[in-house]
C-alpha cells in the first residue's frame, strides 16, 4: 500500500449529500476482485453520457460536461471534498478501490459511512471528517478561487490553506500509523512472518499427523 505522509493537492468538490457506494462505482463493475483498473469508471453514471460496462475502452466514450471530474479546473486534483454520509449504502470496497485508482488520496466530509470509513485507510486514502462548518467555507473556497489547493499533514494532523491559515484534524492513531507506513492487513501480518513460521514449524513438530 502506498504511504501516506504530506498532500498538496487540487481539491475537487463533489456538493451532493448523501453518496452511496453504487454511485461511486457502479454495481456491474464488482465482478472484478483486482485492485486497479477500476479510475476509469469512478462515478460512471454521473462522469457518461452512456452506459458503462466492465473492459469498455472509456477514452470514446461521451462525457457529462457538468460533472465536476470532467471540468478542467479540476484536472489532476488529488483530494476530494464531500458533503454528509459520503460512501453510504453497500459495503463494497471497490468503491474505495476505485478512488484510489482514480488518484484520491483524501477525502473530506462532515461523515462517512462507517464501513466505507474503514476502508479507505486500508487502502492508502486518508478520511478526514470535518464541521459542516468548515467543509461550507471550503466549498465556497474552491468555487471562488481556480486550482485551489490545500496541503494536508498527516504526521502533524493538520490542513493547511493557500492564505497560511491551518486547521487540524482528527485521526486514529492505529489508522495513522498504518497510512504513514503503508500498511493494509496483509502488510500488518507480514510483520510477523517469523513468528508465525516458528508456530507452524512448531506445530508441525508436535502433531505431525496433522500433516501427513
Amino acid at each position: 500500500m502506498q504511504k501516506f505522509s504530506v498532500e498538496n493537492g487540487i481539491v475537487i468538490p463533489l456538493d451532493r449529500p448523501n453518496v452511496d457506494t453504487d454511485a461511486i462505482i457502479p454495481k456491474q463493475f464488482l465482478k472484478s476482485i483486482k485492485r486497479s483498473g477500476f479510475g476509469p469508471n469512478l462515478f460512471d453514471e454521473w462522469r457518461y453520457l452512456d452506459h458503462g460496462e466492465p473492459g469498455q475502452d472509456c477514452s470514446g466514450r461521451p462525457i457529462n460536461p457538468d460533472f465536476v471530474l470532467n471540468q478542467p479546473r479540476y484536472q489532476g486534483g488529488t483530494i476530494l471534498l464531500a458533503r454528509e454520509n459520503f460512501g453510504c449504502g453497500s459495503s463494497r470496497e471497490h468503491a474505495v478501490w476505485a478512488l484510489a485508482d482514480f488518484g484520491i488520496r483524501v477525502v473530506i466530509a462532515p461523515t462517512f459511512a462507517d464501513i466505507f470509513f474503514s476502508n479507505t485507510s486500508k487502502n492508502g486514502i486518508l478520511a478526514i471528517r470535518l464541521d459542516e462548518a468548515i467543509v461550507d467555507e471550503l466549498f465556497s473556497l474552491v468555487e471562488q478561487q481556480a486550482g485551489f489547493k490545500l496541503t494536508v499533514d498527516l504526521p502533524a494532523q493538520t490542513i493547511s490553506y493557500p492564505d497560511g491559515k491551518t486547521i487540524n484534524f482528527e485521526v486514529d492513531a492505529f489508522k495513522k500509523h498504518c497510512l504513514i507506513e503503508g500498511l493494509d492487513d496483509i502488510g500488518l501480518t507480514l510483520q510477523h512472518t517469523d513468528e508465525i513460521k516458528a508456530y507452524e514449524q512448531n506445530r508441525r513438530a508436535n502433531a505431525p499427523w496433522l500433516f501427513s
